[in-house]
């Protein structure tokens, strides 16, 4: 085989369908998020939006900790538009009212989830942040505001494995079972050049590797090094060559389900897929026999699979 394989040790961490997962991070996570999702697992994914760099899901976090609401001083405008330098455009709006509506709806789910959760999934996309030069806050979008506004640099190690120290041991204390699956996002940000999009990415695997040897609970999962060396091959990017194509984001899936789901988890996770897909299927004619045969078979499988495994009764529609 024309390929260099990825060793990637047996993990004693499993995750089922009774878990809460939390994803946070890039659009890596988005990803694996929705895949997860589409498997009628319980996940919450970005609540913030995608988050890039690791202060800003450090920062998120201790949202999700925290317990009061955005108000006005929270949030700025700026062409018109009301945004919030902690959240992506996803939550921004020309009302004032509605942009904090938007954010506090979503935190508070967020946080109900969160508290609840048996899984946080991290994953770092870079280490370069943008600065606020009047607050000196990470920011996790720049929502176009012209560049003088903030400071660009590189976070060091230190300052991450710092940060993230106190981070964990406060998520730790506050849910003492919690396990954190850590991973870097594949894709380059190549902007900066390729020298550069290496050292921010060795940056992050040294930050996680400091992490793994000071908690038992923190653990790495190498999507980077399958991308990078098992599907080194430009045919597993999409048409900008440097994020990871369909084809390769299936295939770290799959390495991601055989590390860290038992056989029961898979065989539930093949049916409700194959359900899943079937229920989403759209005929060109929906009256003929042979898809009224079809939409049968598929109620009778989603009420065998409701009857096999009923805390999905209130996932699967």
């Amino acid at each position: 085989m024309f390929q260099t394989k990825v060793q990637i040790p047996a993990s004693t961490l499993k995750i089922g369908y009774v878990d809460h997962v939390m994803a946070l991070g890039s659009c890596f996570a988005e990803n694996i998020g929705k895949k997860m999702s589409d498997a009628y697992f319980l996940i919450d994914v970005n609540p913030f939006g995608v988050l890039y760099n690791p202060i800003s899901i450090k920062n998120s976090l201790e949202l999700l900790l925290q317990n009061k609401p955005f108000t006005i001083d929270d949030i700025f405008e700026y062409n018109s538009t009301w945004q919030s330098f902690s959240h992506s455009t996803l939550f921004s709006d020309s009302n004032a009212q509605v942009c904090l509506e938007n954010i506090n709806s979503r935190l508070n789910v967020a946080r109900t989830f969160f508290n609840q959760s048996q899984i946080l999934i991290i994953t770092f996309g870079t280490a370069w942040v943008f600065e606020d030069l009047n607050t000196g806050q990470v920011v996790s979008n720049c929502h176009k505001l012209p560049d003088r506004n903030f400071i660009r640099r590189r976070l060091t190690i230190q300052e991450i494995v710092d940060n993230y120290i106190l981070i964990l041991k406060k998520l730790f204390t506050n849910n003492p079972t919690l396990q954190i699956i850590f991973s870097i996002s594949p894709i380059r940000h190549w902007k900066d050049g390729a020298h550069e999009n290496n050292i921010s990415k060795s940056t992050l695997l040294l930050v996680v590797d400091e992490l793994q040897k000071d908690f038992e609970q923190v653990h790495y999962f190498p999507a980077y090094e399958i991308q990078m060396d098992e599907l080194r091959d430009y045919r597993f990017y999409a048409s900008d060559m440097l994020h990871p194509s369909d084809v390769a984001v299936d295939y770290i899936w799959e390495k991601f389900c055989e590390t860290y789901f038992s056989p029961e988890t898979q065989q539930i996770k093949i049916r409700v897929q194959q359900l899943n897909a079937d229920l989403a299927h759209r005929p060109l004619h929906p009256e003929a026999k042979e898809f009224l045969l079809f939409k049968k078979n598929v109620e009778n499988r989603k009420s065998k699979i409701i009857s096999d495994f009923p805390f999905l009764s209130d996932r699967i529609k």
